[in-house]
C-alpha cells in the first residue's frame, strides 16, 4: 500500500521493451533505493512494480504487457523522470490516502492555469471513471495524492476533474512540469470502487407480503 506522498524524482537510464509482452526498465533514485531490498515494492509515477535488481543508486523492474497497455509506463524512455514511492511501513503515518498501485486508466491534461503561488490543472478522465471522482474527495495523479477541487457534470460526455497544486507539489513531482495534452496515470478512491461493487450485490425487492 502506499500513500501518494512522492519521495523522490528518479531519472530512467534506460527502457528494454521485449516486444509488447514486457519491458524492463532502469531507474536512477538515490534516496528511493536505501534500504531498498530484491522484491521491494516500489510505485513508478503511481504504478506498484517490483525491484528485481539492485545496485547502488539504481535499480530495475520488469513490467507486463497489461501493464505497458493500461498506464504510460510503456511512454517512458531514458532521460524521463519519474514519481517514486517506496510502500508504507505498518503503523507508519498515512498522510495522503490509501494508494494500492493499480491503475484505473489514463487521463490527459487539458487545462493548466497559473493563480499566484498555485496552479490550476483540469484533467480530462475516461468517462467510465468519471462517476468514482468526487468533489474533495482524492484522487492519484502519476501516484500523487490530491484532492479534487471540482468536477464536470454528471451527464458531460467529456468528463473532467480539476486540482490545485501547492508550491512543494509543483517543486518536488512530475506534476510541475506536466504540459497541457501531457497523459498522466489515474487511480480513484478504492472505498468508491467497493461501494459500488457491494452495492451491485443488494437482494432485488420481493413483491407481495411475507410468506406465512
Amino acid at each position: 500500500m502506499f500513500t501518494g506522498i512522492v519521495a523522490e524524482q528518479g531519472t530512467v537510464l534506460s527502457v528494454e521493451h521485449d516486444g509488447e509482452a514486457s519491458a524492463t526498465l532502469r531507474l536512477m533514485a538515490p534516496s528511493t533505493t536505501e534500504g531498498l531490498g530484491l522484491g521491494g515494492s516500489i510505485a513508478v509515477n503511481g504504478v506498484c512494480l517490483t525491484a528485481t535488481d539492485i545496485d547502488g543508486r539504481e535499480f530495475s523492474v520488469d513490467v507486463m504487457g497489461e501493464t505497458l497497455v493500461r498506464t504510460t509506463i510503456g511512454e517512458l524512455s531514458a532521460g524521463d523522470t519519474v514519481n517514486l514511492e517506496r510502500c508504507v511501513q505498518a503503523g507508519g503515518r498515512l498522510d495522503g490516502h490509501v494508494v494500492q498501485g493499480h491503475v484505473d486508466g489514463v487521463g490527459q491534461l487539458l487545462e493548466r492555469e497559473s493563480l499566484g503561488n498555485w496552479d490550476r490543472l483540469r484533467f480530462g478522465v475516461p468517462a467510465p471513471l468519471a462517476r468514482y471522482i468526487a468533489e474533495k474527495g482524492s484522487i492519484a495523479v502519476d501516484g500523487v495524492s490530491l484532492t479534487v477541487t471540482a468536477v464536470s457534470p454528471a451527464e458531460e460526455e467529456n468528463p473532467w476533474f480539476e486540482v490545485g497544486l501547492i508550491p512543494t507539489t509543483l517543486d518536488e513531482t512530475g506534476l510541475g512540469a506536466k504540459a497541457t495534452g501531457g497523459r498522466v496515470n489515474l487511480e480513484v478512491d478504492v472505498l468508491a470502487k467497493y461501494t459500488e461493487r457491494l452495492l451491485s450485490f443488494r437482494a432485488p425487492a420481493t413483491s407481495g407480503g411475507a410468506a406465512q
